[in-house]
């Protein structure tokens, strides 16, 4: 019997210590078996694998940004990663399991040196020949992205052991031991305690075993009971919709009151106003609530639903059928075509491609912007027309669903069941396509649907969706709670006094029977609870339904805003979520995607300086005479210019040192395929210049001169990597000469170049600076001859190096450094990575309103930083702090020794501007809870911090590090699946719609078209939402206290009875009729300053930041204002109306002064209404002075149908009495100019001589005076000369984004002479 172990683990040295593995041998044993999962800790360098992923042999690490913590991944046996119960300490992953979990809590992130890997050991026995170990890694491991999975084209290796042997049957024992301990430890209380916390979080399924999946047999599927293909982000169905709406709304401490309130105005003698005055106002406001809540998530199931009706073609017996993808089932063959995007997980089978490659792009998932390369398996490369598809049979023994979008393990058993006719195929992440990538540049492809729905890798990434409470409406509920507890200490004072007076001045009051009264607990109770419902509305109950009415009309402004609507995509802004447009005014942090949000992700060959001589496509006119024109290089080719040998040397260089591959349609268009944009961006500018490439073939290119076309032999290809930053072909041209052509970064060319000879170096050097300023991706170009003998010795020492074994990259990388030197300059190009429009103005102006920006992107480092020089988020008078350590120790050293040199720098008034980039394996130490603090605090201290090479859920760990340390309202936005984490993360989530496929904009809580959007989006409608929130609660605050704290003045001259001193409906009608309209009309149309003012001083935008508009102390400000307008409003109609007679010689009594002081109050709120709107539009005339004007309609009209239907007796023959005297009238206009003059003079005081920034802007708006302050565009150019020496320090970003290793190979495979399949 053939056994198959893991060399790293600690359990193997019961084996002889003379037994290591044999490298060559191959990891299948005679029968079939599964790959083994070795793993050689030998190689040193974790970047040695040429094949783009983990591989067990070179001990490497793929270089991908997941492979730093992008996910875990499930065991070679199948059983997904449980990532909220298992124990994995950190490493060089970066993170514990917390850290992957979308459900995640960052406080129980544990401490420990050790690593263990994610899943159990099998248990060993006969029957599973297959073994892998579960070794503790040290500290300064690293914890693979793919832990043993197999790699197609891998050598072959065998490790065989004596089925008899001792040693090996006391491992087994230990082995068995071990996992049966591990079972149990799994089922215990602590297990049972993780699974619930994790249902509790709302966490995906836990899957164990394996997944078989029977292609092509629907019927054995189905037994399985897969979930079907469809996907909700919606926060309600119908099933949900009650309990969750229901927790959601008596959450607030406001609803729960009211409710408590209604309930015990059910209970006989002891309410004092009418049982339904509480429960009916508050069903309105629940059924408004309700509407709004149901009309935002019909939206999200009807985008929900246009998703799920997608088309793909399924095979259907032998013939392809468009199905919906909600149709789409686990075990389908799919069919999709270029530019269409997967609908579900899918192993691929087959493609239009040579040896079943396919490209695909995953900005969707991973934000990077380079094509991927996925490869079938040679055994279904073939399988390339739909009958020859439709013959496969067999079954895939898969992985279960996981989180890990870097990871992925099964095996295809091809032919008839039984071991004699059927074929075992490894498959592994070269053949997985993951739902939301695209396949791009290639005709068709087949594959076969593994994960459906909510089991795919991309929604178990996704976290559910949040229910968002803003810090306004949190600080509102505490508030509440505190009046809560002032109006039951009221409640309980008044109560003491009605036992006081029952048992103290029961004498005096004869007639009220008080003698048998005994203390009693219960009447005291009673009493509580009476003085509770006199006093209820002291909390506001059209408060809540008020602000949801209000946000949601704030919410359809920005829907119809045409300042937000992108004609190019047909695309309007939409909130998804109107409950958080406040926090829109006083976002402090932003945290942005790079590839399609700041960029089209669109390259564009802009410049390039050849000889010295610069050219470019388009010519400013104020350099015309300096930079010339492409045509006009064109013509120094032709014409023999003194540089047409340099210009054609450099145009040949464009076109063959590459990794393009030509794609020609039916119309004779080219196509260039490129795993990098920069690349293609390269040889499109070649080929407007006259050198068109047009043929690959596995050992040469054609390229058409002019014309003319010619064959260029590629004898060696000198990949890219990021440390050598540079890419090299040897090339025999036409003419038999062999040529060295060379591209890279400008430092690592330079000092490349031969000594002597170079004529253009300091005119290059000075055009790479300019190109640079303008935020260009430049590249150096080189080359030079080889003579043959020096060839034909160096290929023999590249041969050599492409056979070792062990440190394969490291003798390669030796090896090019043999040829590559002596170089001659050519010159550089200069590629646009086109900034979406109004990019650099608006993360200026944001910056200006003192919103610090972060970028966390999939992308590379270079790519990163060149990205934030373009957009002006890093400029050329920052320095930046850049992390990109190995191991944890080095990143809290570099991170500790940084932050205390910036805090001795600005002890000392040093404040230099600083931009903090960091990768994605930095990231995953800094974020440890050793040295997370550390990180944030050196983070806060920069203008600008860029994250690259970060995982979806890395970017969603730095929001909640942030959100979690700091007082500050943080805002996300992106364009992909994976900035998904990260919108949801933040109090506020922004996704760029507008593109097909882009699942952020579903889950977030506002939908714009373009990221200039937001500049509007958060200086206008934020402040703007965020002043009309602020006053609306005040406002509604202090009008419900203004009139209903008389009731409190009224008991101490009623003796505490509980009784009223209006009539029940009409202080009911306060709120839901009389008041209704003024906090509406302040909340949607107030305008404190105008949009065009907020958009000119960014600096206004600082206000909601800092809180000006409302705060705990302006909250009690307004409370005292209130309480002392409700004394003054009683006091005063007392000694007017307490014992007046009136002229008809009838008694004035209650209902009379208790209706004047109503009115009185009334009038005081709206005049306060009227003192604080900054704008009065026909809406404002409509609800404050309309309002008064409607309740004096009104009640007369009540006063003389209540009665006669039985509703309310106290107002009979009331309106008599109150409409024909001169007093009521007096009464009523007088005391509001009584009360809002001292108001007035204190609002005009604080104007004169404390006015605030605002106060300012609206003398400049109200008198239109002109800014005098300069441009920003003049500041800019004239601050450019200044800098001109900083520059020479800035480092460059360089054009490469591809793919780092492994190109030779694929490209190779290319012949595009011969003609493609249909499929």
């Amino acid at each position: 019997m053939n056994s198959h172990y893991d060399s790293d683990d600690e359990d193997l040295a019961v084996f002889d210590s003379s037994r290591t593995p044999t490298a060559g041998a191959s990891p299948y044993n005679s029968t079939g078996a599964r790959p083994a999962q070795q793993h050689y800790a030998s190689n040193p360098d974790p970047f040695a694998n040429s094949r783009g992923a983990y591989d067990s042999y070179e001990g490497g690490q793929s270089q991908n940004p997941a492979s730093y913590g992008g996910g875990q991944a499930a065991n070679r046996f199948g059983t997904a990663v449980d990532v909220s119960t298992q124990s994995m300490s950190k490493g060089k992953s970066g993170y514990d399991d917390d850290g992957y979990d979308p459900y995640f809590d960052d406080d129980d992130m544990p401490n420990s040196s050790m690593i263990s890997l994610p899943y159990d050991r099998p248990s060993y026995n006969g029957d599973n020949p297959s073994y892998a170990g579960n070794a503790p890694l040290t500290q300064h491991a690293q914890a693979p992205a793919g832990h043993g999975q197999g790699q197609i084209g891998d050598p072959a290796r065998n490790m065989s052991m004596m089925d008899d042997d001792e040693e090996m049957l006391q491992a087994r024992a230990r082995l068995a031991a071990m996992q049966a301990r591990k079972s149990q430890k799994g089922k215990g209380f602590a297990g049972v305690l993780a699974g619930a916390k994790r249902l509790l979080k709302g966490g995906p399924k836990v899957y164990e075993g394996e997944r078989v999946i029977h292609i092509g047999n629907a019927e054995r599927n189905a037994e399985n009971k897969y979930p079907g293909n469809s996907v909700s982000t919606s926060k309600y169905n119908i099933v949900t919709f009650l309990p969750k709406f229901l927790a959601e709304q008596f959450s607030k401490y406001a609803n729960i009151f009211f409710l408590f309130t209604a309930c015990i105005q059910q209970i006989p003698n002891v309410s004092p106003t009418n049982r339904y005055t509480t429960i009916a106002p508050l069903s309105l406001v629940l059924l408004v609530a309700a509407l709004k809540e149901i009309q935002e998530d019909i939206k999200r199931h009807q985008s929900d639903a246009d998703l799920n009706s997608r088309k793909a073609m399924v095979l259907v017996g032998s013939q392809f059928e468009a199905k919906p993808w909600r149709s789409i089932k686990v075990g389908d063959i799919v069919r999709l075509e270029s530019n269409d995007f997967f609908p579900a997980d899918i192993v691929l089978l087959s493609s239009s491609e040579p040896e079943g490659l396919c490209y695909i792009e995953t900005s969707n998932l991973d934000g990077e912007t380079n094509l991927k390369i996925k490869q079938s398996s040679p055994s279904t490369s073939a399988l390339t027309s739909p009958p020859a598809i439709s013959s496969l049979q067999g079954q895939v023994r898969s992985e279960q669903p996981n989180n890990s979008l870097y990871t992925y393990e099964a095996t295809l058993t091809m032919g008839s069941a039984g071991p004699a006719g059927s074929k075992e195929i490894p498959l592994g992440p070269d053949q997985i396509l993951l739902r939301g990538a695209q396949l791009r540049n290639t005709a068709w492809m087949y594959g076969l649907v593994v994960f459906t729905g909510h089991e795919t890798k991309l929604m178990r990434n996704a976290t559910a969706a949040p229910i968002k409470r803003t810090a306004m409406e949190r600080m509102v509920n505490v508030q509440i709670l505190f009046l809560l507890v002032i109006l039951l200490a009221l409640s309980v004072g008044c109560a003491i006094g009605s036992t006081l007076r029952n048992h103290l001045s029961s004498s005096q009051m004869w007639y009220l029977v008080l003698d048998n009264q005994t203390l009693s607990a219960r009447v005291f109770v009673e009493d509580v609870l009476t003085f509770i419902l006199t006093l209820n509305n002291l909390i506001p109950i059209s408060l809540i339904v008020t602000m949801e009415v209000v946000k949601f009309q704030q919410a359809m402004f920005i829907n119809s805003d045409l300042d937000m609507y992108h004609p190019v995509t047909d695309t309007p802004a939409l909130c998804r979520t109107s409950s958080l447009v406040e926090e829109l005014g006083q976002i402090e942090y932003i945290f942005s995607d790079k590839t399609g949000t700041l960029t089209c992700n669109e390259m564009e060959f802009r410049q390039c300086s050849i000889g010295g001589i610069p050219y470019a496509d388009v010519v400013d006119e104020s350099k015309k005479g300096e930079v010339f024109s492409f045509a006009e290089m064109k013509e120094n080719l032709e014409n023999g210019h003194e540089t047409a040998r340099v210009i054609e040397e450099f145009l040949t260089l464009l076109a063959t040192c590459h990794t393009v591959i030509p794609e020609t349609d039916k119309d004779g268009k080219i196509t260039y395929q490129a795993s990098s944009p920069d690349e293609a961006a390269l040889v499109s500018g070649a080929d407007v210049m006259g050198f068109s490439f047009t043929t690959r073939k596995p050992q040469s290119i054609f390229v058409k001169v002019f014309g003319e076309e010619k064959e260029y032999q590629v004898l060696n290809i000198l990949e890219f990597n990021s440390t050598r930053k540079r890419m090299s072909s040897i090339i025999r041209g036409p003419d038999g000469k062999v040529k060295l052509y060379c591209k890279g970064a400008d430092t690592v060319i330079f000092e490349r170049l031969a000594a002597e000879g170079q004529s253009f170096t300091e005119l290059t050097m000075n055009q790479l600076e300019e190109y640079a300023t303008e935020g260009l991706r430049t590249l150096c170009i080189a080359m030079r001859e080889i003579p043959e003998e020096e060839y034909r010795k160096w290929a023999a020492i590249h041969d050599r190096a492409a056979a070792t074994i062990n440190g394969r990259a490291e003798e390669l990388e030796k090896a090019a450094e043999i040829i590559e030197r002596d170089l001659f300059l050519l010159g550089a190009t200069a590629i646009e990575d086109k900034l979406q429009e109004g990019v650099p103005d608006t993360i200026y102006t944001l910056q200006q309103a003192g919103i610090k920006i972060w970028v966390l992107t999939g992308d590379r480092q270079e790519t990163a930083i060149n990205i934030g020089l373009s957009c002006r988020l890093i400029s050329e008078s920052m320095s930046l702090v850049i992390v990109n350590e190995d191991n944890a120790h080095d990143t809290k050293d570099f991170l500790t020794k940084r932050l205390e040199a910036v805090k001795n720098s600005r002890n000392a008034g040093d404040f230099e501007e600083l931009a903090l980039v960091i990768d994605g394996k930095s990231l995953s130490f800094a974020l440890e809870k050793d040295m997370n603090k550390i990180f944030l605090e050196l983070a806060v201290m920069c203008k600008a911090v860029v994250c690259c090479r970060v995982s979806p859920l890395q970017k969603a760990l730095v929001v909640k590090l942030v959100k979690k340390n700091l007082k500050a309202i943080l805002l996300a936005i992106g364009d992909g699946a994976n900035d998904v984490s990260m919108i949801q993360a933040a109090h506020v989530g922004v996704g760029i719609s507008g593109v097909e496929g882009l699942q952020a904009a579903r889950s977030a809580d506002v939908a714009i078209s373009q990221f200039r959007f937001l500049k509007k989006l958060l200086l206008v409608h934020g402040t703007w939402s965020y002043q009309r929130l602020s006053k609306l609660i005040l406002y509604s605050f202090y009008k419900n206290i203004a009139l209903y704290m008389t009731g409190f003045w009224f008991a101490f001259q009623n003796s505490f009875s509980g009784q009223v001193l209006e009539e029940g409906w009409t202080l009911t009608f306060y709120n839901v009729l009389f008041t209704v309209l003024p906090p509406v009309v302040l909340g949607v149309f107030d305008q404190f300053v105008g949009a065009r003012m907020l958009d000119r001083y960014p600096e206004l935008y600082k206000l909601g930041q800092q809180n000006k508009f409302f705060s705990v102390r302006i909250f009690w400000q307004w409370i005292g204002n209130a309480l002392a307008h409700s004394l003054v409003i009683y006091v005063v109609s007392v000694a007017i109306l307490g014992d007046l007679v009136l002229p008809q010689g009838w008694v004035a009594g209650q209902w009379v002064w208790g209706t004047t002081l109503y009115l009185s109050a009334l009038l005081t709120v709206l005049a306060k209404a009227a003192l604080i709107s900054d704008i009065w539009t026909k809406y404002t005339l409509l609800a404050i002075p309309g309002s008064f004007v409607f309740t004096m309609a009104f009640l007369p009209i009540y006063a003389l149908v209540a009665p006669l239907v039985g509703l309310s007796n106290e107002y009979k023959n009331i309106v008599p009495r109150l409409w024909s005297s001169i007093i009521f009238w007096l009464t009523i206009l007088g005391l509001p100019f009584l009360l809002l003059t001292r108001d007035f003079a204190w609002k005009s005081y604080k104007r004169l001589f404390m006015p605030e920034p605002y106060h300012v802007v609206q003398e400049i708006q109200k008198f239109n005076l002109p800014d005098y302050r300069p441009r920003m565009e003049q500041f800019q150019k004239a601050i450019k000369k200044v800098r001109a020496v900083q520059r020479l320090r800035r480092n460059r970003g360089f054009a490469f984004s591809q793919t780092e290793e492994g190109q030779e190979h694929l490209i190779r495979s290319y012949d595009t002479t011969r003609a493609k399949l249909a499929g």
